[in-house]
């Protein structure tokens, strides 16, 4: 069987309306997410959704169909948010359930719209005069789910999706406007740093009726009519720009393969050294995205990826960042409408689409590597529109017990960009559909037994090309009391591609440090591991690919990263042919070394 995610359907024709009321009602629209962002950060407890921004918020119609999000949002936070809405009504028609005024649904389904389980959402029912309209509705990962090991990441050994923590299929955490007690009881009793993690559930459930609220209140100063229209116009107008980008390309079939480690200490080879394969097909106004030839899914291993919530989003957030940049295209609607021109294929039974109960919680790197390698077919038809293969990131779970008190943090180690047209890769960075900002060091010592060492970029471990690739970071984290950690991590094996003649990128790295100073290497993903107080995380991450010839680099380019301690001079001159001598650039030189190579 294949599994499609198909958006193809020609929308009903909106009712006429002005463009300026249209642009109104958009803006009024996006301000709600906003809105709804900042508050959700400012009443959240934890520093992974007040500091790192993982979350999403969102309005949809009464169907799902994305009506706005929240910029500050990461895509694969609000990108889901229409799976989720679509997961509630399909669980709620199959149970008889009807939604009313005042409820409050709590979900998380893997296989009902959600990325994965730490990634809870609120949703709100909107109503005017007993009708339903929309759905104002949060995201955001939650520190711990309640699975085997403490923290909601580096969860690398889960054998099915019961093992991956608590599951919430379309509850009502509130009933018509009446608390559901029970189901908060037991969230506290199986949830650690209760406190955290409950507390930012409160904060989405706030942030999300402010939503409603607003998004009432447009309603109806406009009337119903008007507003549905607007967005109507709005979807029909972001479908019509990505149409136009998709006919603009060349009919054809793209296909391109990355790896991912998979398990590299597994003696078992169908866990390790696992292929993904993206075949982009232009036809005309349409896109079709095929997963045919990706890795068989691991039925007991947890970086599976769920078509909707995960794939989906990591297909369209490629697509549309590489076909409708915004520093041509300025601001465009973000709505359901980008979505109806693109259809995915990917195989049941396959790491792109896996069955159930097939765990899945682990699913951030692969689903970063398939943007990758989405981004690596494009370039066959777009070459200068993208960038080298991206250093992939890792998650870190720290944890502990502080008097009998878990306590809980999540760490997202960059990874890199890739060189493209014009520009070196971002160093240190989050990548593609992953773009949360890094925890401040001064936050994680003020609330935490954990020491941040050393933050610094790599030496020496720029990809050579016209345009170089990123710089990965090294970061060290010393325990100052027992605890614990686990990683959910990639890039230990297979280097960022490098693209046009440009270097592969640099591999990442992960190693243990005792007390004593002895260091011990890790492989990209570790299961729950406990460390004694002294002991240091050290993770070096991943550059990535460079674009280009590196003999085209400007050697003033090259001296600059010289200057700043990004290369050495002896790379300058063995990968760019650029000769600096006394810290200065010695042209004479460099015109005779890279004439002698060609």
């Amino acid at each position: 069987m294949t599994g499609h995610a198909d958006t193809t359907a020609a929308p009903q024709a909106s009712a006429h309306i002005d463009p300026v009321t249209a642009a109104v009602i958009h803006g009024a629209l996006e301000n709600i997410a906003i809105e709804m962002g900042h508050k959700l950060m400012r009443m959240s407890y934890s520093s992974i959704i007040r500091e790192s921004e993982d979350f999403g918020a969102a309005l949809t119609d009464a169907e799902g169909r994305q009506l706005c999000e929240c910029k500050m949002s990461t895509p694969l936070q609000s990108g889901p948010i229409p799976g989720y809405i679509r997961g509630i009504l399909k669980t709620l028609q199959a149970r008889g359930d009807e939604l009313k005024p005042g409820d409050v649904i709590m979900h998380n389904d893997p296989y009902g719209g959600a990325s994965h389980g730490p990634d809870v959402a609120f949703c709100v029912p909107v109503f005017l005069e007993g009708a339903l309209i929309g759905f104002s509705a949060t995201t955001a990962h939650h520190l711990d789910i309640g699975a085997l090991t403490p923290g909601s990441c580096g969860i690398v050994d889960a054998v099915d999706t019961y093992a991956e923590g608590l599951q919430f299929k379309a509850i009502k955490v509130f009933s018509e406007g009446r608390r559901n007690d029970a189901v908060w009881h037991m969230l506290r009793d199986n949830i650690r740093a209760a406190p955290l993690v409950v507390g930012d559930m409160e904060a989405q459930i706030k942030a999300a009726e402010i939503g409603a609220d607003r998004y009432l209140a447009l309603v109806r100063q406009y009337g119903l009519a008007t507003v549905n229209a607007a967005y109507e116009h709005l979807m029909d107008y972001s479908e019509r720009l990505m149409r136009d980008a998709i006919r603009a390309l060349p009919d054809g079939d793209y296909t391109a393969t990355t790896h991912i480690d998979g398990y590299l200490d597994d003696p078992d080879p169908a866990r390790r050294d696992l292929p993904i394969v993206a075949t982009v097909k232009v036809r005309g106004d349409r896109l079709i995205v095929d997963l045919t030839g990706t890795a068989a899914q691991l039925p007991d291993k947890p970086i599976n990826m769920p078509l909707e919530g995960t794939v989906d989003c990591a297909v369209w957030l490629t697509v549309r960042s590489i076909l409708l940049d915004s520093t041509i295209y300025g601001n465009i609607p973000q709505n359901s409408g980008l979505t109806r021109p693109i259809e995915i294929v990917a195989p049941k039974g396959t790491l792109a689409n896996p069955t159930f109960p097939a765990p899945v919680i682990a699913r951030f790197c692969p689903g970063n590597q398939l943007a990758d390698t989405v981004m690596k077919a494009l370039a066959q038809a777009v070459p200068g529109q993208v960038s080298a293969g991206i250093g992939n990131l890792r998650v870190v779970a720290f944890s502990g017990l502080n008097e009998g008190n878990h306590w809980v943090h999540m760490e997202i180690m960059e990874g890199s960009y890739g060189g493209r047209p014009g520009l070196d890769g971002m160093d240190a960075v989050d990548t593609l559909y992953a773009n949360t900002r890094n925890n401040p060091i001064e936050d994680i010592e003020s609330h935490l037994p954990l020491r941040v060492d050393r933050y610094e970029l790599r030496g020496d471990a720029a990809a050579a090309g016209q345009w170089r690739g990123g710089i990965g970071a090294v970061r060290e984290f010393t325990f100052l009391a027992d605890g614990g950690f686990s990683v959910e991590g990639d890039g230990h094996k297979y280097r960022p591609w490098g693209f046009r003649g440009g270097e592969d990128g640099h591999t990442a790295a992960l190693r243990l440090r005792d007390r004593n100073g002895r260091e011990s290497e890790l492989v990209s993903k570790v299961p729950y591991h406990k460390v004694t107080a002294g002991e240091t995380l050290i993770s070096h991450g991943p550059g990535g690919g460079g674009y280009g010839d590196p003999l085209m680099r400007d050697p003033q380019a090259v001296l600059d990263d010289v200057l700043e301690g990004f290369i050495s001079t002896e790379t300058a001159r063995a990968a760019y042919g650029v000769v600096v001598k006394a810290r200065a650039l010695d042209l004479a030189a460099t015109r005779a070394e890279r004439a002698g190579r060609n």
